[in-house]
Formats: structure tokens, sequence, C-alpha cells
């Protein structure tokens, strides 16, 4: 009777190696798509269809004040800038009165009572895509302002027949400071992977600090209906919903971007971060998963990969696999991160990105005890 005996290590080994190979193919054939990407030339600057920037603000009078002038100052021939007041109380209807005097393609609309408006910015989106003259939207934060006077032209050079969602890049400003760079880094990945999805046919979201869509795919849709009752969403959950494979288009020129200003404290950051994944648990089960297994299998990685060089077993050829598969994810950092203008990134990678691999985890399973906040 033959007897089998297989070893505590040995199986540890197999959960390594099988989570090595799930890590090689998502990076070597979901964010490869992206890293190599070339768009076409035809598709560049060429449609100038006429577009209206919506914005939902409250309280954001001083941020107001100096980006509106970025927007309003676009180099492009036909749009016009709707902002939201959600019931502020600070002076930004003043401040909207204002370039309303100056500017003839402004205009503003004022949420007068604050029992009118549902959690979020979906209301006052909602207002703003409605009262639009024209038939593409494109979307900012109040706090947000663009890299260049391209960016409308840019964004809407992606309209050709058939596309009726366009998803953009929204980065945070550079600071001193290691939060900063995790900040950055963090927004990156989830970059990589929205736009490396969409370009497998997949697309799950976009960012509402820049992303622009049709009017009519917004209605037709009924805008955010179905989510209304949390404070997110506006633009993942969106676009989870009236994006795929056909009228989807990714633009990540330079000139597209648009910058914000990141937290400042670990703590705001964190807060903000448990706001964004109460979305998670209502996108699509395909997506949920896919999302999934690369985080889990970025998580086992780490911890067996540690536990295998405590056990000594096999200590070389651990090693190299680690190797392989670092080498591997710096080649599409690099890549990708030359693409979006985040290069000054790349030599802390790894450590932003382990810190990121136990740092979600920990969001995920301690959001269950804290009580979401309202967006102001």
């Amino acid at each position: 009777m033959i007897n089998f005996s297989i070893s505590i290590e040995f199986i540890v080994f197999v959960v390594f190696f099988a989570t090595f190979l799930v890590l090689l193919f998502y990076y070597l054939f979901v964010f490869g798509k992206f890293a190599f990407y070339k768009k076409k030339q035809s598709s560049v600057v060429s449609a100038t269809p006429p577009v209206t920037v919506v914005i939902a603000a409250k309280n954001e009078e001083e941020n107001l004040r100096k980006n509106l002038p970025l927007i309003l100052a676009q180099d492009y021939p036909e749009f016009e800038v709707i902002v939201v007041n959600d019931f502020s109380t600070d002076e930004t209807e003043f401040v909207l009165e204002q370039f309303q005097l100056n500017h003839s393609n402004f205009r503003a609309i004022t949420i007068k009572q604050e029992g009118l408006q549902s959690t979020g910015k979906k209301y006052p989106l909602t207002l703003g895509i409605k009262g639009a003259k024209h038939e593409r939207i494109l979307l900012i934060d109040a706090d947000c302002f663009p890299k260049s006077d391209n960016w409308i032209k840019r964004m809407s050079s992606n309209y050709s027949e058939g596309i009726e969602v366009v998803l953009g890049y929204g980065k945070y400003e550079k600071k001193p400071g290691l939060l900063n760079k995790l900040i950055r880094f963090d927004t990156f990945f989830i970059a990589l992977q929205y736009y490396s999805f969409a370009l497998c046919g997949n697309p799950y979201m976009g960012v509402g600090r820049n992303l622009s869509y049709e009017k009519s795919l917004f209605f037709k849709h009924k805008g955010f209906a179905k989510h209304t009752h949390i404070a997110s969403g506006d633009d993942d959950l969106f676009i989870g919903k009236v994006a795929n494979e056909n009228n989807t288009a990714i633009e990540f020129d330079i000139d597209s971007h648009t910058f914000s200003k990141p937290k400042r404290t670990l703590r705001d950051w964190v807060r903000q971060k448990r706001r964004h994944l109460t979305t998670g648990k209502l996108y699509k089960l395909k997506i949920k998963f896919a999302l999934g297994l690369l985080g889990v299998s970025n998580f086992i990685f780490i911890l067996v990969f540690v536990a295998l060089i405590l056990l000594n077993y096999q200590i070389n050829l651990i090693v190299i696999i680690f190797l392989t598969k670092l080498s591997v994810q710096m080649i599409i950092f690099r890549k990708s991160m030359d693409k979006l203008g985040e290069r000054d990134l790349w030599f802390l990678a790894p450590l932003l990105d382990l810190f990121l691999i136990f740092y979600y985890p920990y969001l995920f399973f301690s959001k269950a005890f804290i009580k979401q906040s309202k967006w102001k």
C-alpha cells in the first residue's frame, strides 16, 4: 500500500505558487492592456461637440474663486458651465452671482432648502444635468481644476459614433510627505484598474473629478435612482450600470487630467476611503469577484511568502518567484505611471503597494463599525 505524505510546507508552497499565477495573469493580461495601450491617432482632438460642464458645490467659496476661472478659460468653441449650489452656508451664492455677471456661458442653480437634497452629490448633479443645454456632459468637482486649457477638448474628442461614456483621470496635487505619495499611488492604482478593465471590455467605474457621458444616457437609465440611499456612487455605480464594451472610451492624455487637493491627515483620508468603499457591495458580481480575487491574492501572496521564508522551504525558488512577480509588476507600473504623469511614485511603488495590501482589509472590516458621514 502506497503512503502519500504531503508536508505542510508543500501545501503552503502550492498556495504561494497559485497566487503568483493569479497575480501574473492580472499584471500581464489585464493591467498590461493599459500599460502597453496606444491610442489611435485618428481619435485625438478631432470632434468638438458642444459640452456642458456640471459642478456640484457645497460650501466651496474659496475653491470656486480659484478654479472656475481655469474652467471658464478652456480653449473650446462652444461650452457652458453650470454650478449647482447645494444649500451652501458660506459665500458660495455671492461668488456664483459674480461669475454670472461676467460670463455669458456660466449659470448657477441654487438649492434653497436643505430638506430637498439627498445624501451626496446626486441631487445637485441631477439638477445640473437636467438644466444642461448640450448633450455631452463633463463632470468635475468644485475643489478640482484642469491641468490645461485643452481639458474639454481632450475629453470631448473621444465622442465618435457609439461612444456615450468617457473615463478621465482625476489626480491629486504633489505635496511633500509620504501620505501624499500614498494617496497619489492609491489614486493611480484605482485608475490602472478601471482603465484596464474598460480596455478588457468591462468598464465598471469612473471618477466624478473627471468624467463625461451623454445627457440622454443619464435619463435613459433614470440617473441615480437605484442608489440615492447612499452618499457615494454618483460615479462608480452609475458608470457600472450604463457603461459597456462598445459605448465607453478612456482618456489619459496629460492635458486631459484634473487636479484635486489631497487630504492632509491620515485620519481624513481613512474617512474618505471608508465612504468610497460603501459602494463596492453594489458592483456587478463579476466585478466584485475580479477585484476581490486580486485583493485576496495580493494579501495571501505576501503572507505565505513570509511563512515560507520562516519555514526555510525552498528559499532560492521562493525568492525567484517573488522577484519575478515584482519585476513584472514594476514594468507595468512604470509604463502606466509614464502615461499618467506619476513617474515620481515608481521608486516607492513596492512599499506603497505593500501598505495598501494590508490597508484595504482593515478598511473593509472596520467600516462595518463606523457610521458613514454625509457628503459635506
